[in-house]
């Protein structure tokens, strides 16, 4: 059984502090009276609201699986990751859904509005987790443990978290700048009561984020020295490539020059790639330490979520798949993907290039129906098993964790602002890095490329045939500019079969219609 370093044993959510935005519904309150007092009372506390504060990234309740912890959303809306990587997968030509729930084709056919539910649900995640973050730093201040006769090691243990509690909120909101753009905005500065919260531009914020890494970047412990699970120095640098690579869509400005810097120093940490591509994505791959640099931790006994890779594994099993081999109890037959995503790779049985994790039997290359499993090839990525094809601890909830960052990343952002024109690189280093990821895919050198095969459309195929399904594939099209134009096309784009141009707004997601009614210092983004 796999094992979990941070325990989620405090219960109970502390919204005391101001809630960023929320709907008339939200009950700010608790439902006993364990408040924060109490709660941070002893450094044991603080330890235990830490453990909430990561928590929050895998689990939704308290009270069981599927048990929500923001009053009115169901956790099947509110799972933090199941939540994002519908936003970023099901929008794209990697994923598709054969479900009918109520808002969630809106996604693949591109016509979302304000009153999506899924999007709401992700937007007031993201914004409880923040406010989790700003209580925990208002409570963890040295003034208030010498209040509370927290003194010693004990003091100096808590002063040390407060750096990852702020990378968890720089994380949250850089999400919220990606997918929202313009958001309500507070931090544990922001006094308690005050009325609603005001809005930040898109670009401030950047800069707010930006700022926050590089302040908390000395505090944090040195890469891979945490326990696995939680923030080190080398999550604070990959948060800023990505940053950094994606700048120009967040505020008109490249910082490609940035963007090598930062990925260098997590590429020269020390970190490697696993050697089997296949074990990226299984019930133990906590082994994965040298490759992954920051992860959200599952375990099927103790973080139980229909979320997460619960989610990715049972939502992507269907038609004449054994649930078994999977390590799972039985397949939702939902998630597949689509012909524009299965043409990337030349030889799609997986024989030369491993990546190519497709389940073809029974399954239609191409997409007639939507609703029906069986059109789409499946994808096998995601399985409850081990190395050893031992199923994990639960065959309904799966053990694997989901690599928010891992090295193969940083490595495409290297040689993707290489040759968008940073500075402080050069094309060698980016084809040897490319190369590497190539090798591993293909098990020798025979997949690799040469230079004159290194262009920036190629690294964007690459991205997709190594990071698919990992949440990336909506921000890598929309800074190539592949998302709603008419310049690539995939089935069902739009909803209709051949795929067509859409209108540029939906680059950003709406705030929901149901924040706008309450706070109104906020303003919708254009075109909803």
């Amino acid at each position: 059984m796999k094992r979990i370093i941070i325990k989620f044993t405090f219960a109970v959510a502390l919204v005391s502090a101001v809630m960023v935005s929320c709907t008339k519904k939200l009950d700010l309150f608790p439902v006993n009276d364990f408040t924060s007092e109490k709660a941070y009372a002893t450094a044991d506390g603080y330890r235990q609201v830490l453990a909430k504060v990561y928590a929050v990234l895998s689990t939704t309740g308290s009270f069981g699986p599927g048990s929500g912890d923001i009053a009115g959303i169901d956790a099947g809306f509110s799972d933090f990751f199941r939540m994002l990587w519908k936003a970023q997968e099901l929008t794209t030509d990697e994923a598709i859904i054969a479900w009918g729930d109520p808002g969630i084709q809106d996604f693949h056919n591109m016509n979302w509005t304000a009153n999506n539910d899924f999007l709401r649900g992700l937007y007031l995640r993201c914004l409880y987790h923040i406010t989790l973050t700003n209580e925990y730093l208002r409570q963890a201040t040295d003034t208030r443990l010498s209040d509370r006769g927290i003194g010693g090691a004990d003091a100096d243990a808590i002063r040390a978290t407060r750096a990852e509690v702020r990378f968890i909120r720089a994380y949250q909101y850089y999400n919220l700048m990606d997918l929202y753009g313009n958001v309500p905005f507070v931090t544990e500065a922001t006094p308690i009561g005050s009325g609603f919260p005001s809005q930040i531009a898109r670009a401030e914020l950047f800069n707010y984020i930006e700022g926050e890494l590089l302040a908390i970047e000395s505090q944090l412990p040195a890469p891979r020295a945490a326990e696995f699970g939680r923030v080190d120095r080398a999550a604070a640098w990959a948060l800023l490539a990505r940053l950094y690579l994606n700048a120009g869509v967040y505020t008109g400005t490249n910082k490609y020059t940035e963007a090598i810097t930062f990925s260098k120093r997590v590429i020269d940490a020390g970190y490697s790639l696993v050697p089997d591509y296949r074990h990226l994505m299984l019930a133990d791959n906590q082994l994965n330490t040298s490759e992954f640099i920051f992860a959200i931790q599952y375990d099927g006994i103790k973080t139980q979520t229909f979320g997460g890779t619960t989610f990715l594994t049972h939502a992507a099993v269907g038609g004449d798949m054994s649930a078994a081999n999977f390590g799972i109890d039985f397949g939702w037959g939902g998630i597949r993907t689509t012909r524009a995503f299965v043409e990337k790779f030349p030889d799609n049985s997986g024989f030369t290039d491993r990546r190519a994790q497709f389940f073809i039997s029974g399954q239609n290359l191409d997409i007639n129906d939507v609703s029906r499993f069986k059109d789409g090839f499946a994808i096998t990525k995601f399985r409850n098993v081990t190395r050893g094809g031992q199923p994990g601890s639960n065959p309904t909830f799966v053990d694997s964790d989901m690599p928010i960052f891992r090295l193969a990343e940083q490595y495409f952002i290297y040689a993707e602002a290489v040759l968008r024109g940073g500075s402080g690189g050069s094309t060698t280093d980016a084809l040897n890095y490319m190369n590497i990821i190539r090798t591993r895919a293909f098990g020798n050198p025979s997949g690799n490329i040469a230079a004159g095969d290194l262009t920036l459309q190629w690294i964007l195929d690459e991205r997709s045939r190594e990071l698919y399904w990992e949440g990336h594939r909506r921000s890598d099209l929309i800074r190539y500019n592949q998302f709603v134009e008419g310049t690539y096309l995939w089935p069902w784009k739009g909803g209709v079969a051949p795929g067509r141009a859409m209108p540029a707004f939906l680059k950003l997601f709406p705030l929901p219609a149901t924040d706008l009614q309450v706070n109104r210092n906020l303003v919708q983004n254009l075109g909803y």
